[in-house]
């Protein structure tokens, strides 16, 4: 689970700023918030994130994803790290964007952060947090690094230090070299899901098999969600049809395992999306398409990209909220406009099954951007799942609802928010202006 997250000079964020999912002291839907009981910690199952355009939700949403990256995928030898630091102080250009992730990992929480340039990782620690106690697991600093007494095979990660590139984090070298201590932190943040507004279908590879559950788990939510879709279906497509060099085609192969798929997708978000997995050693490329019910009752096959942009989506985001709503499921997704093309009671409707999943020992969790203000409703959200990033002078922002003391469990937040009374809304100049 994501505890908190906190950036600086990032894109909009100049100063500090701190996503907390620590939840507060109030009661409102207490039931549904998970509990960690060796550290007496609630933390919270989703959080919101309003704000008006180019506010910065967005960035908050890249910082989290390229902080993935980073450590997921690393640097390439010489390349430039692709930090973007706040372009509207000059000193800010110049100085090392910072990152912090406060993670649960198996019950323990851990503290992992970083400040890098475009040339050098300039700082990097983990830090295993205990009830009482915290301890420095490793600080890496002014090209050295220092190790706790308690790690084990100090030596051989002295040696894996030496072969990490300046560009390049230590946490991902390490794992890299089979260094089995830090694989937990790595691993979470693998698994860790960013969905963009203009993402398509990357999620549903399994979904094309008939045979997995949750194929018709997406169908018997898809046609509750009113979407006129009876069921889902795939296409073979021979695979010479595409015009893949064979280099890149056997690349592909290799990266693909069992139970593993690979999307093609044009730029285009009307062109079809395939879908590569093995069948026995052998790639296969399917397409996705949808089934409705004619007056006879006979079903008529369509092409996906006949389908409406609002359908697309939903089939986007479905593999996400059923994931999040799975039993023990601990799977942490950050979705960006999460309300885009989306009718507001559809985009409830999947919150709510996703909340409805949610007790004191599920560990899953959701953090979304959106701009719809119907869904700011104390029946459906906490305060503290509410948050605000706001612009002023250039740079972002955040800040909950929770903050604020006049913001009482029975208010109408939405109202407040409309007015302008809790921040987080386009100044919008009209003088002067003439239709």
């Amino acid at each position: 689970m994501l505890v908190s997250v906190t950036v600086e000079n990032w894109m909009s964020f100049r100063q500090p700023a701190t996503l907390s999912m620590i939840a507060t002291r109030e009661r409102q839907h207490s039931s549904r918030i998970p509990r960690v009981d060796r550290y007496n910690l609630r933390i919270l199952p989703i959080a919101t994130i309003y704000g008006g355009n180019a506010s910065g939700k967005t960035n908050l949403c890249k910082a989290v994803n390229f902080a993935k990256l980073l450590i997921v995928r690393g640097t390439q030898p010489g390349a430039p790290i692709p930090v973007d630091p706040f372009r509207l102080d000059a000193k800010a250009v110049k100085s090392p964007s910072r990152f912090a992730f406060e993670i649960l990992v198996d019950e323990t929480v851990f503290r992992f952060s970083f400040a890098v340039t475009r040339k050098a990782v300039v700082e990097e620690s983990l830090v295993r947090i205990a009830p009482s106690s915290e301890q420095v697991l490793y600080l890496r600093k002014e090209g050295k690094i220092h190790f706790h007494p308690s790690l084990k095979k100090k030596d051989f990660l002295q040696f894996a230090f030496q072969g990490t590139r300046d560009n390049q984090l230590f946490l991902t070298n390490s794992v890299s070299q089979k260094v089995d201590e830090f694989k937990g932190i790595y691993d979470w943040f693998d698994s860790l899901e960013f969905v963009a507004p203009d993402t398509r279908f990357e999620l549903f590879g399994l979904f094309l098999d008939e045979a997995d559950p949750k194929y018709g788990m997406m169908n018997e939510v898809l046609q509750r969600l009113d979407t006129g879709i009876t069921r889902l279906g795939s296409q073979e497509i021979p695979i010479d049809s595409f015009r893949i060099p064979e280099p890149v085609k056997a690349k592909m192969q290799a990266d693909l395992k069992d139970g593993t798929s690979l999307i093609l997708s044009s730029s285009d978000p009307n062109e079809e999306q395939v879908v590569l997995s093995l069948d026995n050693g052998r790639m296969v490329a399917k397409r996705l398409i949808t089934y409705h019910t004619a007056s006879d009752q006979s079903d008529v096959r369509f092409d996906l990209r006949r389908e409406s942009d609002g359908t697309r989506r939903v089939i986007s985001l479905l593999p996400a909220f059923l994931d999040l709503s799975e039993n023990k499921s601990n799977s942490v997704y950050i979705i960006d406009e999460i309300d885009r093309s989306l009718h507001t009671l559809l985009t409830r409707q999947l919150i709510e099954m996703f909340l409805s999943r949610c007790s004191a020992e599920s560990r899953a969790q959701l953090v979304m951007t959106t701009h719809d203000v119907l869904l700011m409703d104390q029946e459906l959200l906490r305060r503290d799942e509410m948050w605000v990033t706001e612009r002023n002078n250039g740079a972002s922002d955040l800040y909950s609802f929770s903050e604020f003391k006049d913001v009482r469990y029975d208010k109408d937040v939405r109202k407040s928010y409309l007015q302008g009374r809790l921040g987080g809304i386009p100044r919008i100049l009209l003088e002067g202006i003439r239709c």
